[in-house]
């Protein structure tokens, strides 16, 4: 037999998209290579679910309303015994000892809902969407959509310390997960709509639609697409509208205006936010500390919000404000009126009372009791810095402003989101800088400390691996002629298979690889035959040729390595021939599955490697 030809790799693009038209090759080749597919950053079906995502945010706004709605009215008949719908606090209830009682009696509800309706209902509905979206192709079952909710306010409004905004954000994902299961989407898709759902929840509670975004992108979707920025946008800007509809477009905490932080200021947010994320990192390991105790007691789960709601009874009789969503308790410690030790006693008491009831497993938000917490401890932190050290220049009312940002930056990890959150809903741009020095030390300080958020630690303990960095794809970033352009050992058509693998046997260059591009005797590209193919053929003086079945699976040089991996993954195949864009017959080089894996040797250098750039000796021009 011949020995194989080796063919070199040409250099050259003409850039073109189209393949041309295939030279007549015979009967063995009837059809173009399989290319690999190519598509832009979006298309039509993204517009499409745009538009899904509209309608989505409008039914989430109007969710967000009638849950508001519906807690108002349970706490009216809770603690006033009245049917009404005026929005009251239960802090000013005249229950009497009854308020040891009614918390109780919720969570006793709760229980029987999560016993004998959905498990899924208890928590804050955060870490149980992603864990839908990680585990479970973001398919929520449908029930959630009316349990959740409705779990949530007999919680909240018989005095459970938790803020609507968990559940309303669980709703809109639970909503945006039965849209993607009852019409025909690819699971990214219905991701997305899981994603947009939660951010049009969480922008309709608070008016944030841009930390909305930034909260589903580092929380939900971990990646950052055109294909699911966009329609996850829309969804937000549009549950906005919806909020101003009904309460107008005023700011969810009002703020009076603050001054400009001066160096020494900004030092002690920053400063401050490193301590608060010490303070993160406590109360995220009390909560799961509490949860595992729970676990521990030979009592049905069912019976153990009820047991919560003990504690926040008693927290409640001597802290009325304590009880409730309070949101206003958040207004007044940003507004400066609520600080120094008040506001720290009052943060430890509702501490008190939501981690129990939270590890309880009853139904209930996260984010407004960390807000009040961080926001008094911040307050409090701030009027010490205050009277220590009075010509620091240190604003009481940004130092809760960072507080309650930072600790839900160093409790949940999403330190874009609770920068751009804490600046939405005050809308006071003097603090923009304070906070992202605060969050970033929070996010340093936490991650130091804490491998897992209070997000992710229950999916941690289940198993799941949550991703937290979101880098760009080496493959997607390396072409093909970066990799795949070099000599290529070859098959003619007409060799037989006992020519083959005498060549084989000899252990010449070229004969360990594990498949051989066929070609004619033009040097044109018909397909790939492996080895174990070539050694298992039974008729031996078969030619190559008739192991050719259909065209070859090819990959141009152009291509990304992303390309060229999913094409393998869809052909089935392990090595794709690399021809030219203008020339699909014409073989320039191979490529491997080992190319794949060695594409990311310079990752991992740039990663790992510490090298000096300043002083270090460079080769000459002349020399490279």
């Amino acid at each position: 037999m011949k020995r194989p030809e080796i063919l070199s790799p040409e250099e050259g693009l003409n850039g073109r998209d189209a393949l041309p038209v295939a030279p007549s090759m015979g009967p063995t080749l009837q059809a173009e290579p399989r290319a690999p597919r190519s598509t832009g950053p979006v298309d039509g079906r993204v517009v499409w679910l745009c538009g899904l995502c509209v309608l989505l945010a409008i039914a989430a706004g109007l969710v967000a309303q009638l849950l508001g709605t519906l807690i108002t009215l349970i706490t009216q008949v809770a603690f006033f015994g009245r049917v009404s719908l005026e929005e009251v606090s239960p802090a000013e209830h005249t229950r009497g000892a009854w308020v040891l009682v009614i918390p109780v009696l919720g969570a006793l509800v709760v229980g029987v809902m999560a016993r004998y309706g959905s498990k899924a209902i208890r928590g804050h509905g955060i870490p149980e969407a992603m864990e839908q979206v990680l585990l479970n192709r973001s398919r929520i079952p449908a029930r959630m959509t009316f349990l959740k909710p409705l779990s949530s306010a007999v919680a909240i409004g018989t005095g459970g310390p938790f803020g609507a905004e968990g559940p309303i954000i669980a709703t809109g994902g639970a909503l945006g997960s039965l849209l993607g299961q009852v019409l025909r989407v690819t699971a990214d898709e219905r991701k997305v709509l899981l994603a947009a759902g939660a951010g049009a929840g969480m922008a309709a509670t608070f008016g944030a639609p841009v930390s909305a975004v930034l909260l589903a992108v580092e929380l939900l979707l971990f990646e950052l697409k055109p294909r699911s920025i966009i329609p996850v946008a829309l969804a937000t800007s549009t549950a906005t509208a919806v909020r101003m509809l009904f309460v107008g477009g005023a700011p969810a905490f009002t703020v009076p205006d603050v001054s400009a932080p001066g160096g020494g200021a900004l030092a002690f947010y920053i400063a401050m936010g490193a301590l608060v994320g010490v303070a993160s990192v406590g109360a995220t390991r009390a909560v799961y500390a509490i949860e595992d105790a729970f676990e521990r007691l030979p009592l049905h789960w069912m019976w153990w919000p009820a047991l919560g709601a003990i504690a926040v009874g008693v927290v409640g009789w001597f802290e009325p404000r304590t009880l409730g969503v309070g949101y206003a308790n958040i207004e007044a410690i940003l507004s400066g009126r609520l600080v120094g030790t008040a506001a720290l006693v009052f943060c430890l008491l509702k501490f008190t009372s939501w981690s129990i009831a939270l590890g309880s497993g009853t139904s209930g938000g996260t984010l407004a009791p960390l807000f009040t917490i961080g926001g008094g401890l911040g307050s409090a932190l701030g009027a010490l810095a205050v009277a220590w050290v009075p010509g620091l220049g240190v604003d009481v009312r940004i130092a809760a402003l960072v507080g309650m940002a930072a600790i839900f930056a160093g409790a949940s990890r999403a330190l874009l989101a609770s920068v751009v959150f804490a600046f939405e809903t005050t809308r006071q741009p003097l603090g923009l800088l304070p906070l992202l020095g605060g969050c970033a030390a929070a996010y340093l300080v936490s991650a130091l400390l804490m491998r897992h958020s209070i997000m992710t630690e229950k999916l941690a303990r289940r198993g799941a691996r949550v991703p937290t960095e979101y880098t760009a794809d080496v493959l997607a970033s390396t072409l093909v002629r970066e990799q795949g352009l070099r000599p290529v050992v070859t098959l003619r058509a007409e060799d037989t298979v006992a020519a083959v693998r005498a060549w084989l046997a000899g252990g010449a260059p070229g004969t360990r690889h594990q498949g051989f591009p066929v070609v004619d005797a033009a040097g044109r590209l018909l397909g790939v035959v492996t080895r174990r193919e070539l050694m298992e053929e039974a008729v031996e003086s078969r030619p190559v040729r008739e192991f050719i079945a259909r065209p070859p699976a090819v990959v141009f040089e152009d291509s990304t390595l992303r390309e060229a991996a999913d094409h393998m993954v869809r052909e089935g195949v392990g090595r794709l021939p690399v021809v030219k864009r203008d020339a699909p017959w014409t073989l320039v080089g191979i490529l491997t599955r080992s190319d794949l894996l060695a594409a990311h040797r310079r990752r991992l250098q740039e990663a790992h490697e510490p090298e000096r750039e300043w002083g270090a000796r460079r080769p000459s021009s002349s020399s490279a």
